[in-house]
């Protein structure tokens, strides 16, 4: 069943991915990759756990790749029903090889220059095997750029530029994409993987950076694991929340077993898995993460919604010092 008319995603929305060591990876996304932490809370369901939100200055929707932090969870196993690499936007081939220079030069290894759907892009891994792209996003649309740290704003890292499902069956996956979720096919990428496995490329709303989703299917692969290094589940762009209600009611009726909406504070969230095996969430745009803090000082102090700030002494006994 397609979505009702005028009912499309934006974009992506963020990306959550999961870390064993949330100060070293505190360290390297915000030291290293120049982006700011604009959320410092805990994770909902598991409050023991840190939530740590990274994006552009203001934590624009489809700039956010975000941690749960399980210190006690292996290594993630790479197989199918998982998603990586991460494909991260940069403004330019300037900008690439500026951070092909910096990278190498803080001692983090990286592939060589290839092309991701028309996009010119690089491999390069996390401390923890994290599988990120950077992109070349030819100058698409982005929110402003964080100017904290010690990356020139006209190189910085704008955002999600794309993610990579593996799969073991196509039909089932492009049927969600296409007929339930309101994407389209729009091409090949090659080398999407380690094993250099072509991709089938779907996008949404305006489609190029920042909209797509690449799938690799690999019939006999072995099913993945979540863990350390690995991603938790990917989000798609919901304007508000009415938009995200009638999706919610379209998933339900199409049969999809989607999660009713539950409030993150920060947005609103419907959760739902592909055919495939990964994890996927609807989250509207708003209202944001300068809700309960200030603009200029998001992400300095522990944020924690209304519904735990009874709990606080309590969570923060819990959480280890970043």
């Amino acid at each position: 069943m397609p979505p009702p008319p005028g009912l499309a995603f934006k974009g992506l929305h963020h990306l959550t991915a999961i870390t064993a060591d949330a100060p070293a990876n505190l360290a390297f996304y915000t030291t290293v990759l120049g982006l700011r932490l604009v959320k410092k809370t805990v994770n909902q369901d598991d409050v023991s756990a840190y939530h740590l939100f990274y994006g552009d200055k203001v934590g624009s929707p489809g700039t956010e790749m975000t941690f749960f932090d399980w210190a006690r969870l292996p290594q993630r196993v790479p197989g199918v029903g998982s998603i990586a690499p991460i494909g991260l936007r940069v403004n330019g081939t300037e900008a690439l090889d500026w951070w092909a220079e910096r990278l190498q030069a803080l001692g983090v290894p990286i592939g060589d220059r290839t092309e991701h759907h028309g996009r010119a892009a690089f491999r390069f891994d996390d401390p923890e095997g994290q599988q990120l792209l950077l992109v070349d996003d030819e100058g698409a649309e982005a929110g402003p750029p964080w100017d904290g740290g010690d990356v020139p704003t006209e190189y910085a890292i704008r955002g999600l530029d794309s993610v990579t499902l593996t799969v073991r069956r196509l039909d089932y996956t492009a049927w969600m994409l296409t007929e339930i979720m309101g994407f389209r096919e729009v091409g090949r990428s090659p080398q999407a993987n380690d094993a250099g496995d072509e991709a089938i490329v779907f996008a949404t709303g305006p489609g190029g950076s920042g909209t797509e989703v690449h799938v690799v299917v690999q019939p006999n692969g072995q099913p993945g694991q979540q863990g350390a290094g690995g991603v938790h589940h990917v989000a798609f762009r919901v304007e508000n929340d009415e938009a995200l209600a009638a999706w919610q009611a379209h998933l339900t009726n199409s049969r999809v077993g989607a999660t009713p909406v539950i409030d993150r504070f920060y947005f609103r969230s419907v959760y739902f898995r592909e055919p495939g095996g990964c994890l996927f969430e609807l989250a509207t745009d708003g209202p944001g993460f300068a809700t309960d803090e200030d603009a200029d000082h998001i992400g300095e102090a522990l944020a924690l919604p209304p519904f735990l700030e009874p709990r606080r002494a309590e969570i923060e006994a819990g959480l280890k010092p970043l």
